[in-house]
């Protein structure tokens, strides 16, 4: 059976023949393409978009996530492509690394018929020399974040004067982080008469403006998901204290049937603790997070395809476009606070028309947050319980005796060890099964086949009481402290309400400027001209050198302590304590990748950490 892109929609319709990709009018050397990987029925928004770009107009896509809108516009770009002119023909733009390394490899499987395709991804954290060798050889399409391709421009490295296609691939997501000084600017440095396609989710006042000052009379697609999740996914939810979670981890280990497993938590830090956990219990596991080096994160998503690494722990922001074909399990081992990221989370399972299981972790003190889960994706979660003893005992016995029954398959080796054990019930006067026993001792080691049984009923329920009421104090009087245990002080920035910065945009600057972490911020006050902000009392030096040449929304911070106690005027843009994830974010607090680190740009949006050191701004 012919299967369809792994991120596709089929299209629907009562009587209506399904199109194929042949008759959309793309040329023999895509189709070959398309046919070796499998794919013949299009998406929604690939029938629609295909012919109009193959005809030359402009297209404004309003899709989500999983609708196909890679093949939508590489396919008629791949089709159009000169291949003996060696400056960029076609800039896509991605707001992370992660879809950016994804475009790429999408471009260069469908272009695998083609002779002569040079792809190049473009995106901080990777070295400028790759970069810069591809580009003075000559490519044909540029993948790339905002901030890279920034970079590149101002080097005078990246020529667009001879660009014919631009895409901004889910643009709602690059004015989230901030990217949207970075998307004019590039905009304004690309060619008049060049085809644009501008994809995003949502369509907010500013996409629309864009969309009607830099695209030509645009054609405007919208197709909306039926829901938000795939119905080859089994959701189910566990109530679950948190001192209760890594056990309650490896029972779900030891009785769910999978291969491949993506195991997310909130906090970079967390990632490497629990994989460490998991790996001392003599499971496969990695760690990876949005600080690794992205030859570390290839190396170790190549692992988990090859086999040779079972489970990942991972941030939302590592995993995002992580496209594993053994994913069968994604477990939220920290419930993530907002339903995008749980539909991006999951989606990592059940591709291709495959099944997939997502199981959630629940504290007493998140269940709004399943039912936020619930109603916006339209999909009720089933609760589960803890596996018991018994339960592991019962999968432990099935593949115990799945392998014996393995190894009495190998007669001419069974037949070998039938003579040894013959011999030495001869001699030492045994009976066979107690041989039989000692040897499955030996094989089992030091590590006892069956768990002891639970404790009883009302012990238990006791315990997990216990267990309760340390989460809702955990919740109730957890007091944010720095890195080390230390205390905060304030200093004050040059930016305020006048420049019309938030908390994000702060954090975003400082965190990616200066090397710091969630826990580093305390209170955020924002004032009219200047604004005050909670750092750790015994800031290095060297931070404080890092950080002062850091612009927000263009402007010098001119970073330095201020001796006055933290007075919060509070208001919609400031005030409050600076709070952690777990706890939804507060009024004017940090909600950014949920990795630990904020991700600032110039205008003190949303980065990636290195993608680039600030700029003097253009005049």
């Amino acid at each position: 059976m012919a299967s369809t892109d792994p991120t596709d929609t089929p299209i629907d319709g009562e009587g209506e023949s399904t199109p194929t990709f042949s008759d959309l009018g793309l040329g023999d050397a895509v189709l070959k393409a398309l046919k070796d990987v499998g794919y013949e029925t299009p998406s929604a928004i690939q029938a629609q978009t295909i012919p109009l770009l193959l005809g030359g107009r402009d297209v404004l896509g309003v899709a989500q996530t999983g609708t196909g809108k890679t093949a939508a516009f590489a396919l008629p770009i791949l089709d159009q492509l000169d291949t003996t002119q060696k400056t960029p023909q076609a800039l896509v733009l991605a707001p992370t690394r992660e879809l950016a390394l994804q475009v790429c490899e999408a471009f260069e499987k469908y272009a695998a018929r083609m002779k002569g395709v040079h792809v190049l991804p473009v995106y901080g954290g990777q070295g400028y020399g790759t970069q810069l060798s591809a580009l003075r050889r000559g490519v044909n399409i540029v993948v790339g974040t905002p901030g890279r391709v920034m970079d590149h421009l101002d080097k005078g490295t990246l020529d667009l004067s001879e660009l014919r296609f631009l895409v901004l691939d889910e643009a709602d997501e690059m004015l989230k982080m901030g990217f949207a000084e970075d998307v004019e600017t590039i905009l304004a440095d690309t060619p008049d008469d060049k085809q644009t396609a501008l994809f995003s989710a949502t369509m907010p006042a500013q996409i629309r403006r864009i969309s009607q000052q830099h695209l030509n009379d645009p054609e405007e697609i919208t197709v909306k998901s039926k829901t938000t999740t795939s119905a080859n996914i089994t959701q189910r939810y566990l109530m679950v204290s948190y001192p209760q979670k890594v056990d309650a981890l490896t029972r779900i280990l030891e009785v769910e049937n999978f291969d491949g497993m993506i195991v997310f938590v909130r906090t970079k830090s967390e990632t490497e603790t629990l994989a460490e956990k998991l790996r001392a219990r003599g499971y496969t596991a990695a760690a990876i997070s949005g600080d690794i080096a992205q030859a570390q994160r290839e190396r170790t998503v190549e692992q988990l395809k090859s086999g040779k690494l079972d489970i990942l722990v991972a941030t939302d922001v590592a995993a995002r476009g992580l496209d594993v074909d053994r994913i069968t399990h994604v477990v939220n081992y920290d419930i993530p606070i907002d339903t995008e990221s749980y539909v991006h989370r999951i989606g990592r399972t059940g591709r291709a028309g495959r099944t997939g299981d997502a199981i959630s972790f629940v504290t007493p003190r998140e269940r709004r947050l399943l039912g936020a889960i619930e109603k916006a994706t339209r999909q009720p979660l089933t609760e589960m319980q803890i596996p018991t003893a018994e339960d592991v005992n019962v999968t432990r016995l099935s593949r115990f005796d799945d392998a014996i029954t393995a190894a009495l398959a190998d007669q001419e080796r069974i037949a070998e060890f039938r003579d040894i054990i013959a011999h030495y019930v001869n001699h030492h006067d045994v009976v066979e099964s107690d041989v039989a026993a000692a040897l499955a001792v030996v094989a089992q080691g030091d590590t006892p086949l069956l768990l002891p049984p639970d404790p009883p009923r009302r012990e238990r329920a006791q315990r997990e009481d216990r267990e309760r009421r340390f989460d809702d104090d955990r919740g109730g009087r957890e007091e944010r402290r720095p890195r080390g245990g230390g205390q905060y002080s304030p200093y004050r920035i040059e930016v305020g309400k006048r420049q019309r910065v938030e908390p994000r945009q702060i954090v975003g600057a400082l965190a990616n400027e200066g090397g710091l972490r969630r826990d580093d911020f305390g209170r955020i006050d924002i004032r009219p001209d200047f604004s005050i902000v909670e750092l750790p009392a015994d800031l290095p030096q060297e931070t404080l050198d890092r950080l002062a040449d850091t612009r927000i929304s263009g402007q010098l911070i001119e970073l330095k302590p201020d001796p006055r106690p933290f007075r919060s005027t509070g208001g919609p843009r400031g005030g409050g304590r600076f709070r952690d994830d777990r706890d939804g974010g507060g009024r004017g607090g940090y909600r950014g990748d949920r990795d630990g680190r904020g991700r600032g740009s110039r205008d003190g949006g949303f980065r990636d950490r290195d993608d680039r050191p600030p700029r003097k701004p253009r005049h």
